[in-house]
């Protein structure tokens, strides 16, 4: 596997940043605090997400940001994958928002889903991955220190040996769950030899014939008695038709007499109707006469000269010409009126608007003119504050005139010296580390000094070469400390420089709002001044409109008094046209009741022929319903000569004495039908009993089948388990064995020194360092140094273990080391980078990233990466350097 570049932004203390990552050793380089770690953790948050972190998710958001984004692409396996993750921190916590992962063959989405895959194409999760290929800052003794207990799980899982012991304990739980229901299979074939004896000893077959003998006797005797039950069936059905053909007959008297009696009523109920309506022609008659009457009455008021309907419509038709005329000539003095009335109320609410707009003319000049005043007072406030603001900038202009610095220089100066102080300070930041270093360095050779053993190897004083070096240590951190107090006056004194630049770029800014102002201030009273001319015409030309609009309010007020006298002239008009139209109405009222006199008279005509042809046409039903009458009398006499009252008496006797007969075989034939039901519910027991010992038979024989294939799996559930355990023995020792053969090796390659023999790692991975006397010593007792280059040996062992296999070679991830100088002097670091050097190009590590403040390990980079932080916005971004080999020379001087 190999990382080819990882994207960010808004991730921890990085806006933006976008970095390639190449084959080979990069190194990763910066100051203390400035973000180096920062870009590895981001890798392995995307490859693990929140199981990378040992924060909360959302310290991974930039402070001040809702969400970042990671993306990482990776070579493994001859295929290109893609890793995008974001983080939203939004609302109450912070929430991954998208995790997807873009495979050769698939796409994976979602947090679990990705680190499943992640997991099974690395044959790693999380903590496998941070003991085997990366060795974070600080842990570098985390194998050394562990128990030896917790050294063993952490290889194991690496070696996924503890698959293994998982597949063991799933056999022995097979075979236990195995054994249990081997078990249980005996008992219910135990329980199914006891249930055939007892079903056996019942005599089955013997009961079955019996009760089939028993059968046959009570079918028999069923079927005589349903013959006889057949034909006093049919006997009740011949004397049932006979009395049914003597009901119908009946039925039929008794619907003819109905018929007549109904013809008899509605022969009368005509009669009657005939009777009412001869009434109703002589009441139409009486009212006719009545109507003539009333008309003769009104025409006598009229006038008409010919007393006829043509007359009388022909009369209508001009009196309602006559108040067509007087109404259109009512409405016409309406309108007239309205008109007029309208001219006076609009010239009156004219007159009245004119009269306000001239009392608002007249208020607006009155405010002008006090306006006027106040505007010739701002004009002098103003130019008393014009020459404030000169006085002023002519003050501030003196501070630049003794300076060495130029007004418009002065906020360029300024960012020189922050500049200038944000290196001094990273300075003082470099050295305060390196000689916290070296003091702990020295602490720690001083102390093994005081117990008379030698700072680098151990030994006792007498037989060690290495006591004269604390000297050199003692003088280097003093050099340190001299060259730290340096830096630390630099810093004063560019803090003091840097104040009073300040302060001129704070002068010069305030010179140019001083310099807006004025210019503001001069616009404002040119303004001012130009506008009180023009407020003097506007008070004059006011004045002058208000007088006009009180000339012509007083037209107004003429005019609407006009319009309203000829308003009245038009309603007295009115009033003459209103009693002349009653008139006419109430002759159109007589004459409308003449008309309809003589519509009601000719009805009254019409009514009396219609009810003499209704009388006359119910004459002649009458004469129908006597003939339908008698031919009904006759067919009643011809039914009642067809009855024989004895054959219906016979009838009557035979269906008795048949349905008697049927209801006893019908309680006879229950009892034996009963009787056949329970025997053959007998012999379907005694046949299921039967099938339930057959099958019981089948069913042992089958379970003892089973219970012999239990006894078989059983046996090799138990060989599977002993398999497994010797397997996962056999794989540990031969682990244990090639990794302390390449653990001896590479410490032999970083530790260039005779004092020690070999190391010895044993079955339960306890580690051991014997020196050159034989005698032996635990890793815990090694120096600083010395247990750093023994971690990162045991880390590289594990990495060629992992990556060679025991047969053949599986891909893995880049090999991780970050800070890993932190306690190796620098010897020790000459020592780390001919391991970096040993593990590329012996072992064939494809990639190796180093990220590490020592300036020491950037000659050992293919690839440098610069990682910078600036102060102000306390943000990091990266830049790759291009010339390695100018980058070291100018690191060396």
């Amino acid at each position: 596997m190999r990382f080819q570049r990882i994207a960010m932004e808004r991730f921890k203390c990085y806006d933006d940043a976008d970095l390639t990552l190449d084959p080979g050793v990069t190194v990763i380089h910066g100051l203390n605090g400035s973000g180096k770690s920062s870009l590895l953790e981001a890798c392995f948050f995307a490859l693990y997400g929140s199981k990378a972190i040992d924060e909360n998710l959302e310290d991974v958001v930039t402070i001040g940001a809702d969400d970042c984004t990671v993306e990482l692409r990776f070579a493994h396996a001859g295929g290109e994958y893609h890793l995008t993750r974001r983080v939203r921190n939004t609302g109450e916590r912070a929430t991954t928002a998208k995790c997807v992962l873009e495979t050769p063959d698939d796409t994976f989405e979602g947090v679990r889903a990705v680190r499943r895959r992640v997991t099974e194409l690395l044959r790693m999760d999380s903590e496998a991955f941070v003991n085997c290929a990366y060795v974070r800052q600080g842990e570098v003794n985390k194998l050394i220190n562990a128990s030896a207990s917790d050294r063993q799980d952490m290889l194991d899982d690496l070696l996924q040996l503890g698959k293994l012991e998982e597949y063991r304990e799933r056999a022995s739980d097979a075979r236990v769950g195995v054994k249990r229901v081997r078990d249980g299979k005996r008992d219910v074939l135990s329980n199914l030899d006891d249930q055939i004896a007892a079903k056996e000893e019942q005599g089955l077959h013997e009961r079955l014939n019996a009760l089939e003998t028993e059968l046959s006797e009570t079918t028999a005797e069923i079927e005589r008695i349903e013959d006889q039950r057949e034909t006093a069936v049919e006997t009740l059905e011949q004397s049932t038709a006979v009395l049914e053909e003597h009901e119908e007959r009946r039925e039929q008297l008794a619907d003819l007499q109905g018929d007549i009696e109904e013809l008899e009523g509605e022969i009368r109920e005509t009669e009657a109707e005939r009777d009412r309506i001869k009434e109703r022609i002589s009441a139409l008659k009486t009212e006719r006469e009545e109507l003539g009457e009333e008309l003769a009455e009104t025409l006598a008021e009229t006038a008409l000269e010919e007393p006829d309907p043509d007359a009388v419509e022909a009369r209508l038709d001009e009196l309602e010409a006559s108040a067509e005329d007087l109404r259109s000539r009512i409405e016409t003095r309406k309108v007239e009126a309205q008109k007029h009335s309208s001219e006076a109320d609009s010239r009156q609410s004219e007159a009245e608007e004119l009269e306000s707009r001239a009392e608002s003319k007249r208020e607006e000049a009155t405010e002008l003119e006090s306006a006027l005043e106040d505007a010739r007072e701002t004009v002098a406030e103003r130019r008393a504050k014009l020459d404030d603001i000169d006085e002023r900038i002519e003050t501030l202009e003196a501070r630049f005139a003794d300076g060495d610095v130029a007004r418009e220089d002065a906020p360029a100066h300024r960012d020189s010296v922050a500049e200038e102080l944000d290196e001094a300070r990273q300075r003082v930041t470099e050295l305060e580390t390196k000689l916290a270093s070296e003091r702990e360095s020295l602490r720690e050779a001083e102390a093994l000094l005081d117990e008379g053993k030698c700072p680098e190897c151990g030994q006792d004083v007498a037989d060690s070469p290495h006591v004269d070096s604390i000297e050199d240590d003692r003088g280097r951190v003093a050099e340190l400390e001299t060259e730290l107090d340096a830096a630390r006056e630099r810093v004063g004194t560019l803090e003091a420089r840097l104040e009073r630049a300040e302060s001129l770029a704070d002068t010069a800014d305030t010179l140019d709002s001083l310099e807006d102002d004025r210019a503001n201030v001069v616009r404002l009273i040119e303004e001012k001044a130009s506008g009180l001319e023009a407020d003097e015409e506007r008070i004059e030309t006011l004045r002058e409109s208000a007088t006009a609009f009180d000339t012509e309010a007083e037209a107004k007020r003429a005019a609407a008094s006009e319009a309203e006298e000829r308003a009245a002239e038009a309603r007295s008009t009115i009033g003459e046209c209103n009693q002349e139209h009653q008139t006419v109405k109430q002759s159109i009222e007589r004459l409308e009741r003449v008309a309809a006199l003589f519509d009601d008279i000719d009805d009254c005509d019409s009514d009396i022929e219609q009810l003499r042809e209704k009388r006359s046409q119910r004459a002649v039903m009458n004469e129908q319903r006597r003939e339908r009458l008698a031919e009904k009398r006759e067919r009643k006499a011809e039914l009642a000569a067809k009855v024989d009252e004895d054959r219906i008496a016979e009838a009557r006797d035979e269906k008795s004495r048949a349905t008697a007969y049927i209801e006893q075989a019908d309680a006879k034939l229950d009892d034996l039908r009963e009787e056949r039901d329970e025997t053959q519910s007998a012999i379907g027991g005694v046949r299921n009993e039967i099938e339930e010992l057959e099958g019981l038979r089948e069913r042992r024989e089958q379970l003892a089948d089973t219970v012999s294939k239990l006894d078989a799996l059983y046996d090799e559930s138990e060989q599977l388990q002993e398999m497994y355990g010797t397997l996962r023995a056999d794989l540990r020792q031969r682990n244990v064995e090639t990794l302390e053969r390449m653990l001896n090796e590479t410490f032999s390659l970083v530790y260039q020194n005779d004092s020690y023999s070999h190391i010895e790692l044993d079955g339960e991975y306890r580690l051991t360092v014997y020196q050159k006397d034989g005698d032996p010593l635990e890793p815990e007792q090694l120096s600083g140094g010395e247990r750093a280059l023994f971690n990162l040996s045991l880390r590289c062992a594990i990495y060629r273990l992992l990556a060679e296999g025991i047969e053949g070679a599986a891909p893995m991830p880049p090999l991780i080391l970050d800070e890993p100088t932190v306690f190796l002097d620098s010897g020790h670091v000459t020592q780390l980078l001919d391991l970096v050097a040993y593990m590329r190009d012996e072992v064939g590590v494809a990639q190796i990233l180093v990220v590490s403040h020592d300036e020491e390990l950037v000659g050992a980079a293919d690839d440098l990466v610069r990682v910078e932080k600036n102060a102000t916005s306390n943000r990091s971004h990266v830049s790759r350097v291009e010339r390695i080999e100018e980058t070291v020379a100018e690191l060396a001087d």
